[in-house]
């Protein structure tokens, strides 16, 4: 890893303290540069059936077919939030190029050369629809790294409603 003040470093897999959506990185926010891993040999057939079959639930599941930066919300206890997302009406609703997915409303896809302003842009706008409506407090899974540029409503020539 590369540290923030430039150091090289070593981490054992004990060291990184993997967990789900989690690792040592995230705290540090040190940049991996390699990493190795130890596999285990098993069925080749089993294997490419367990991928093929987890693909396949991917694809029905999510919108793969436009670039995207995964799922966007963490998931709140007790709630989820595609469908959140939809009972707010605002499945399909569009800011530049984002677009949240009309096939799975936790994504906001690139239909059209979407900016990172305007991935942050609809983070925003479905944060200020969907709080009020059901009393939670979405918080991102992405990690934006960087300045966050201004809420919607800053951007002159955009109509964030």
């Amino acid at each position: 890893m590369l540290t923030r003040d430039g150091q090289f470093k070593t981490y054992t897999n004990s060291q990184m303290d993997f967990a789900y959506r989690h690792s040592y990185v995230q705290q540090t926010e040190d940049i991996v540069l390699s990493a190795t891993f130890a596999l285990t040999p098993g069925d080749a057939q089993a294997i490419r059936a367990r991928m093929d079959e987890l693909n396949a639930r991917r694809a029905a599941k999510q919108p793969l077919e436009y670039p995207s930066c995964g799922s966007v919300f963490r998931r709140p206890t007790g709630h989820y939030v595609g469908p959140m997302i939809q009972k707010a009406g605002l499945q399909g609703h569009i800011i530049g190029g984002a677009q949240i997915s009309t096939k799975h409303a936790g994504f906001i896809v690139n239909i059209d050369h979407a900016t990172a302003t305007d991935y942050v842009d609809m983070i925003h706008y479905v944060q200020a629809h969907v709080d009020p409506m059901f009393n939670v407090d979405l918080q991102p899974e992405v990690r934006i790294i960087g300045s966050e540029p201004a809420h919607p409503e800053h951007h002159a020539g955009r109509d964030p409603e």
